[in-house]
């Protein structure tokens, strides 16, 4: 009896053992090795469980069970998709817990990444900072004011629980009748390149030895996503989503650049664009998206390492070199994800939607990942499924998008950290965000004149007059100053849809108390030459537009704004300070203006505009984009051989601050 109790025994403990070790999930250790974590997960998974994984639907569509009835991967706001009007922080995360809950219910626990765009901050958000958008940051010509502005943008679209935004847009606009050309830095690469920063400040810094790899620092950071790849910026005549006509010399001296700075910095996603390359969808382009982004190629790249930024120099053939440091770079290998624009793959043919069996073939075939179906989801799981079953796509092309997926949920964090930090909130508008947006307004104005001789400024303004004319359609509209991308996709104009201050409440703070100030948004002769004004300040732009609707072929200063400058400018010195998304049509005017300023799309934050007329802080922006003379004149860009601009790329004038 004695041997066969201790038989028993052992065979006790041994099964112990075992059932112990079943209920061993290595995915779910956080101190397994991310590889050995994503390979685990991927085993178990059905192929049902993989296309969800792929598959990012509209927040409105992600209604209780769908997530986990489908096992969505990702979930997003559009541009004005919000919980509620003018939702708190605390609405936006209690709606993504919700979703969150809903995805973990399932057997595997795989959490969604919700997604939203925050290009020039939380843009969406009520109340959030809203930063100069990507032109006017150009014009600093400040990579570490960049990255902090990522930093900050983190922490507020953290504060709502979303852990994941499609930023930046590092376009390169080489033609301003575009109407994206507001979301790029510059006409230049190599400023664009140094914008990169802003991926640091999003993600914080990559840690040594990881260059191109996905990194996120932590639950106060956010993935970012590198975007619109490749050659959106240089489309024919500036026509949104149309043909980037250049050979592939010219996309990978233009283009191309960026992505490898993000890509060295560790950003975790990549979108692709709308455009087409010499008549190839962009969408269902295999050798753009998967020899050439997630594949290693025999191609130079000379990166030199200048303090935070790194600047590349392509050559037709080699191997990687630096010339101050070995960077081992990947290429996206097994590393980050591809992402397709919104029905981005429905696109690909013309007119949209017509063959979606085909567009699910060539999107997915192409090496895009995560496709962003809003809205018919069920369509895209469906046709998918049909192919992988039948064979067309292949499962080592299903595995390869859900590893990099997955592989960015488990770096990120979001396994151990799936549900948002409600103690984040008070960072939404947070006071410090807005004086760091105020000082990005100032350093993004550029001084195009000042004084109709250069021995007679009319800048800095003086504070102490007896009475001064703002005058203007932008003088007076927070809405106008934000642009595109703010509270809905194409922007709003008024005073009413978020919070900030306007240029006029900014004049009104800054002058001494005893100067009257006139405000008259179009203000006529008559009042103009009676009102005895010291001076005047004319503040006139584009109203607010995104992508396509802001597509122009003229470029003239919307009315009535040159005759608001002309009856102004006739009769009494004056500033025109210009809002808009691009230079624009300036030469029937710009005699009669003694002073121009060109303060692009400032955001909320106002009072940087002030900042800088009155004399507080100098004026240092410089242009990123070329002004030209004539829209016949376009494209032209720095370096052309017929290159004759009005205001030369680089030109901005400068101001000391008074003492």
């Amino acid at each position: 009896m004695g041997s066969l109790h201790k038989t028993t025994v052992v065979l006790l403990l041994f099964c112990l053992a075992v059932l112990g070790r079943a209920d061993y999930l290595k995915y779910k250790d956080p101190k397994q090795p991310v590889g050995a974590r994503v390979n685990d997960l991927l085993g178990r998974m059905t192929l049902a469980e993989k296309i969800g994984q792929m598959t990012q639907i509209e927040r409105e569509n992600a209604t209780t069970g769908v997530l986990s009835k489908y096992f969505i991967g990702s979930v997003l706001s559009g541009g004005g998709s919000v919980p509620a009007p003018q939702a708190s922080a605390e609405t936006w995360v209690s709606m993504v817990n919700e979703m969150q809950k809903d995805a973990l219910s399932t057997h595997l626990g795989i959490p969604m990444i919700y997604g939203i765009d925050a290009v020039h901050g939380h843009g969406n958000v009520y109340k959030a900072t809203i930063f100069p958008h990507n032109v006017g940051l150009g014009a600093t010509r400040d990579p570490e004011l960049v990255k902090r502005i990522g930093e900050a943008t983190a922490l507020e679209v953290r504060a709502t629980g979303i852990p994941y935004v499609f930023a930046p847009c590092i376009a390169v606009c080489r033609d301003p009748r575009w109407g994206r050309c507001f979301e790029s830095y510059s006409e230049d690469p190599k400023v664009v390149q140094s914008m990169t920063t802003i991926i640091s400040g999003l993600q914080g810094d990559a840690p040594p030895g990881s260059a191109g790899r996905p990194y996120v620092g932590g639950s106060k950071k956010v993935a970012a996503c590198a975007k619109h790849y490749v050659g959106d910026g240089g489309t024919f005549n500036g026509i949104n989503e149309g043909n980037t006509i250049i050979d592939r010399n010219g996309l990978m001296k233009i283009h191309m650049p960026a992505y490898f700075n993000s890509i060295i910095r560790g950003v975790s996603t990549i979108m692709v664009s709308y455009n087409s390359w010499n008549g190839e969808k962009m969408h269902g382009n295999h050798f753009l998206i998967t020899d050439f982004l997630k594949s290693k190629l025999k191609f130079r790249v000379s990166c030199s390492l200048q303090k935070q930024n790194i600047f590349c120099i392509f050559t037709s053939s080699g191997i990687l070199r630096d010339t101050d440091a070995i960077i081992l770079f990947g290429i996206l290998s097994k590393q980050g994800f591809v992402i397709s624009d919104w029905k981005g793959i429905d696109r690909i043919t013309t007119p949209q939607h017509l063959n979606y069996t085909y567009s699910i073939q060539a999107g997915i075939s192409a090496g895009i990942d995560m496709i962003m179906v809003p809205f018919t989801y069920t369509e895209f799981i469906d046709g998918l499924t049909s192919q992988v079953n039948n064979k067309i796509i292949p499962m080592s092309r299903i595995d390869d998008a859900v590893y990099r997926i997955l592989r960015v949920k488990f770096t990120m964090g979001l396994f151990e950290n799936p549900y948002a930090d409600p103690s984040l909130a008070g960072e939404l508008g947070k006071q410090a965000h807005r004086e760091l947006a105020r000082e990005a307004v100032r350093k993004s104005l550029v001084l195009l004149k000042n004084g109709k001789s250069a021995y007679t400024p009319l800048l800095p303004l003086p504070k102490k007059a007896g009475k001064i004319l703002v005058a203007g359609s932008h003088a007076d509209n927070l809405g106008n100053q934000c642009g595109g991308w703010t509270i809905t996709w194409q922007g709003l104009t008024g005073n009413n849809n978020t919070a900030g201050t306007t240029i006029l409440s900014a004049i009104k703070s800054t002058v001494d108390p005893s100067t009257d100030v006139v405000f008259s948004e179009n203000p006529d002769s008559a009042a103009v030459d009676s009102g005895k004004y010291d001076y005047a300040i004319v503040v006139v732009g584009e109203p607010p537009y995104a992508e396509t609707f802001g597509d122009n072929l003229n470029l003239t200063i919307p009315a009535p704004g040159p005759s608001v400058i002309q009856t102004v400018c006739k009769s009494v010195k004056c500033v025109v300070v210009l809002i808009s998304g691009r230079p624009l049509v300036l030469e029937p005017y710009i005699d009669a203006i003694d002073a121009f300023v060109a303060a692009w799309l400032p955001g909320t934050e106002g009072q940087g505009v002030a900042d800088a007329l009155f004399g507080d802080y100098g004026f240092t922006g410089k242009l990123g984009h070329t002004w030209f003379k004539s829209v016949d004149q376009l494209p032209m860009n720095v370096g052309d051989k017929h290159y004759d601009p009005l205001f030369p790329f680089g030109f901005g004038l400068t101001t000391e601050a008074k003492k």
